[in-house]
């Protein structure tokens, strides 16, 4: 397990990759956020549950049985807790303004996002199994490499 959690190049991953807890509710609902707003489909969605979902998470130092982060690869660079979500809303300019949340420094934006991350389950609830996405958007997520 990463102890900063830093953002690290990854230049031989996919632009666009969002891992996330496809059991959790919150997670669940952040993906459909994405997708509601990214009309130039820019993002992919990979669940850590799944074959390829697991291998990054491992890759990333991410446990994927009790995941504790997301991780988005934006620009060969992949993001990891607070940061992460960062990275997909700077991409939109409505959402530029979350900018400023990086002048937290990195151990509070850390501790914001652990505080959420370990009552997730308990808050918003946890699905039994990994939903799967409409066949509309099927093309958006992706549980084997590229």
């Amino acid at each position: 397990m990463p102890a900063d959690w830093r953002p690290r190049a990854v230049p031989d991953l996919p632009d666009g990759l969002i891992l996330y807890d496809g059991v959790c509710v919150l997670c669940s609902g952040w993906v459909r956020f994405v997708i509601a707003r990214d009309r130039a489909e820019r993002w992919r969605f990979v669940p850590i549950q799944s074959p390829y979902g697991r291998d990054l998470a491992l890759r990333l130092g991410i446990d994927p049985e009790t995941p504790q982060t997301n991780a988005v690869v934006r620009d060969g660079v992949a993001y990891l807790k607070l940061d992460a979500g960062l990275a997909v809303l700077e991409a939109w300019p409505a959402w530029a303004w979350v900018r400023v949340l990086r002048l937290l420094p990195r151990p509070v934006r850390t501790w914001l996002y652990d505080r959420v991350a370990r009552n997730r389950y308990r808050v918003f609830g946890r699905h039994e199994t990994c939903g799967l996405p409409p066949p509309h958007l099927a093309r958006r997520f992706l549980t084997r490499a590229p």
